[in-house]
């Protein structure tokens, strides 16, 4: 998984930081483990962000998240984001879910959905029962589970085509590597090759736009040194 796309979308450090729900753990927030972006810390991370996301509704699920990032040195920002997937815009569908499965679980009825969204409030959703609870808490581990082994399988593939580009970039195309790609993935690739060609003559040229001053100097001064006394 490419750094730059996550850290195109990753909150700012700083605002991290300055959450207040978060400033009761103090310097454990600067180790620098939480702030890395590697298949660890990542994969820790949306492991961490996406269990505590369905944790029933309280106002703690940032701290609860930025505690297991602590914990298992997963990436905080990550970790801390994630949990906003439930938001007050959200809730109702995805704690429907979450109450639907439960009923599957424990074999109960259960209410539809338009009844469900129009008694929904916060403050009624302890009222959801058993059914709600054993939902959350499969979700939980299931969302947690895909996490975390979802980003560590993604990583792995990033990290092989990347190693497949270098090699093309050295070798060439092979048929073996054209019969594993699609069409849209070979088209992608092509694009990388031409525009790693354009980099390469255009570092090419700026090198020998720098070096000719420089193999004039090198002449007039091996000139000098080996001139007649």
């Amino acid at each position: 998984m490419p750094k730059s796309f996550l850290k195109r979308y990753l909150p700012d450090p700083h605002k991290v930081t300055e959450i207040k729900a978060l400033r009761f753990l103090g310097e454990k927030l600067h180790r620098p483990n939480l702030w890395h972006l590697n298949r660890r810390s990542v994969s820790r991370a949306f492991g961490v962000g996406l269990w505590a996301m369905w944790t029933p509704p309280l106002p703690w699920q940032q701290i609860i998240a930025a505690a297991l990032a602590i914990y298992f040195d997963a990436n905080l920002p990550i970790a801390v984001a994630l949990v906003w997937i439930t938001n007050p815009l959200t809730w109702g569908p995805l704690y429907y879910v979450a109450y639907w499965i439960g009923t599957l679980i424990m074999g109960q009825p259960s209410f539809g959905f338009s009844d469900f969204t129009q008694s929904f409030t916060i403050d009624k959703v302890w009222d959801l029962g058993a059914p709600f609870l054993v939902g959350c808490f499969t979700l939980m581990n299931v969302f947690g589970l895909l996490g975390y082994f979802g980003i560590r399988y993604l990583w792995r593939k990033s990290v092989l085509h990347q190693w497949e580009l270098r090699k093309v970039r050295r070798t060439g195309l092979s048929t073996l590597l054209l019969t594993r790609e699609t069409p849209a993935s070979y088209a992608k690739l092509l694009r990388h090759l031409e525009h790693h060609a354009e980099l390469e003559a255009k570092h090419a040229a700026a090198a020998a736009a720098a070096g000719a001053p420089a193999s004039k100097r090198t002449a007039t001064t091996h000139g000098t040194k080996t001139g007649p006394a």
